[in-house]
């Protein structure tokens, strides 16, 4: 009896050998994966703000929305996927383009009303870094093989909207309840909180840092 082999591809991009910017791009198509493991889940060990979570908890929302959509709509990848021995999913909407569309608007909207856990004002981050990334990433996907333009701009327009809603739902409706989540046996088991009332975060953490090296009660025990 013969098995039909899937593989896992959550790293596995493929790209014409001696093709350097196939090279490249293959490399950015991976950006969601290094957000998502890299960003989120060292951002909960080290971090533990409400906004990085509910951030994070969007992204899993909007990549639900995708699939759903993708499992409704049913449309097939390019033919050009077929050399890629990748085209055992569906291609409309690009999950990758609306990944980093989401993780794109939500950031920058973040940034804009300085609500983000460091980078406070520096818009020139969203405007250099995270919209070429999205770009780049929504180009790599067309470029490579894996989706056709349209495919690519139907994720990128999809995430941009539930980046829009989602931040508006977590900013006017359940921010509101942060503090309860704060003060819950939860929060304060895992030290959750929010510091987005606070100016400048950096500077906050660097003082109270500096005071608390002075004072008694924080010194190490020996």
């Amino acid at each position: 009896m013969s098995h039909q082999l899937r593989a896992v591809t959550l790293t596995h991009v493929r790209y014409q050998k001696g093709d350097q910017l196939g090279h490249f791009l293959a490399w950015v198509s991976l950006v969601p994966v290094f957000i998502s493991l890299g960003g989120f889940i060292s951002h909960f060990i080290f971090r533990r703000e409400l906004q990085g979570m509910f951030f994070a908890l969007g992204l899993l929302i909007s990549q639900f929305i995708s699939d759903s959509i993708k499992l409704a709509v049913q449309q097939a990848r390019p033919e050009t996927c077929i050399l890629l021995e990748m085209c055992d999913s569906h291609g409309w909407p690009s999950s990758h383009s609306n990944y980093m569309f989401f993780f794109a608007t939500y950031f920058t909207l973040l940034t804009y009303n300085k609500l983000g856990i460091i980078l406070r004002s520096q818009m020139i981050v969203c405007v250099f870094v995270v919209w070429p990334l999205a770009v780049l990433t929504m180009y790599s996907r067309v470029y490579l093989g894996y989706h056709t333009v349209g495919q690519v701009f139907a994720g990128a327009s999809l995430g941009t909207v539930v980046g829009l809603v989602w931040f508006w739902l977590v900013n006017a409706r359940i921010k509101k309840f942060f503090l309860v989540i704060e003060e819950s046996a939860i929060g304060r088991w895992f030290y959750i909180k929010d510091t987005s009332h606070i100016p400048n975060l950096l500077e906050f953490e660097y003082e109270n840092a500096r005071a608390a090296r002075r004072h008694p009660s924080y010194k190490r025990s020996q």
